[in-house]
């Protein structure tokens, strides 16, 4: 899954996909532009981030007209919110396992059937698809995989629908809510927004749109990204299990024992952070291999190691990116000068507790997009 879909290779070969939803995305931030209007920065970069991911999985993005895509966000968005109380049951899914209590198991079962729905009818249309077209992608290869009688490793048609909601809700939230709380950071800084602005207008220019080739050469809007991601990491917590038992501050971990990792504060450590709480994206300006190896563990927000998220690479590319189209295309009006950094409470992924919602002014009149290049 992770080379198909994941690795260098693949992100290279899917990166025409992606450029071409950044442009929708683009594209629809100049329209609310053009017409004054207010966007939901992190509605509209959900959009973009789960019409990409879809896309790179079978080969179109969810289609707006008849509510499939409203339908795939909305069940996104329940799954985040049921996060917590699936974390929970499976904390202590055990004991009370042999009471016979099962936690919160009618709604996270509402959320199933209803995501199962959907995904039949689109593994349907991939199966007729398949018949006519040889140019699988990986949906194509999973249902491949899954009618190969002779395989070597047998898959469900539930296998494949389960990897579609992990990558699907995996990437498409986190990714949202980091773009959003990044976007507020800069906006709350001008000092930082005219620095980053400047390095886009130089290496990009006004004329073209940004596009993920470039990000190698924008190391502040790299560090802008990483900063944003260490103090608004959208999962500051996360479960592992202790694979052998060991002595950790003086206490005794058993073998087996849940574990909880918060990553929010390790992040913000004044021990390992100058000004942990601080947005001060310079801190990353290091030299690339080395400036990784002096973070070491003190920066988690992909967790890591071999439990570490295979996304990573796809996350700092679609954060990336929709930043800096915002940044390069667009300036950003409100009545306040400030944006409310809040957050909201008793949510797993870090949200916001005023949704980011401002008024586009476009700043690049004569940029071409690739479509009209073509």
């Amino acid at each position: 899954m992770v080379t198909k879909l994941l690795g260098p290779q693949a992100l290279q070969r899917s990166r025409g996909i992606r450029a071409d939803e950044l442009e929708r995305f683009y594209m629809s931030l100049l329209d609310k532009a053009m017409k004054k209007e207010s966007v939901e920065i992190g509605m509209e970069t959900m959009k973009l981030i789960n019409n990409s991911i879809c896309k790179m999985i079978m080969g179109r993005s969810c289609s707006e007209e008849n509510g499939e895509a409203e339908r795939i966000r909305g069940l996104v968005t329940e799954s985040t919110a049921l996060t917590k109380k699936i974390f929970m049951a499976n904390m202590f899914h055990r004991p009370l396992k042999k009471l016979g209590i099962s936690l919160f198991k009618k709604e996270i079962m509402g959320v199933s059937n209803r995501f199962n729905e959907v995904l039949e009818r689109i593994l349907e249309e991939h199966e007729e698809k398949l018949e006519e077209d040889q140019d699988m992608d990986m949906m194509g290869v999973l249902l491949a995989a899954y009618g190969d009688k002779n395989a070597e490793c047998k898959i469900t048609r539930n296998h494949i629908k389960s990897l579609f909601v992990d990558l699907v809700v995996a990437g498409t939230d986190t990714s949202r809510h980091a773009t959003q709380w990044t976007m507020a950071e800069i906006i709350n800084k001008p000092t930082i927004l005219d620095r980053l602005r400047e390095e886009i207008d130089y290496v990009v220019g006004r004329t073209r749109l940004v596009q993920e080739t470039d990000l190698p050469s924008l190391p502040y809007l790299q560090a802008i990204v990483k900063e944003g991601l260490r103090l608004h990491p959208p999962g500051p917590l996360f479960a592992r299990t202790a694979r052998e038992g060991c002595r950790v501050g003086g206490f005794y971990v058993r073998e087996n024992t849940p574990l909880v990792v918060n990553a929010y504060a390790m992040m913000r450590d004044p021990d390992s952070w100058e000004e942990p709480n601080e947005f001060k994206p310079e801190r990353f300006l290091g030299s690339g291999k080395e400036d990784e190896r002096e973070h070491g563990l003190k920066y988690i927000p992909f967790g890591c190691g071999r439990r570490g998220c295979p996304g990573v690479n796809l996350a700092y590319i679609l954060v990336g990116t929709a930043i800096g189209v915002m940044v390069q295309c667009f300036d950003w009006k409100n009545k306040g000068d400030k944006v409310n950094m809040e957050e909201a409470h008793g949510a797993m992924v870090l949200t916001m507790a005023h949704p980011l919602k401002w008024i586009p002014v476009a700043r690049t009149p004569n940029l071409q997009c690739r479509s009209e290049l073509k």
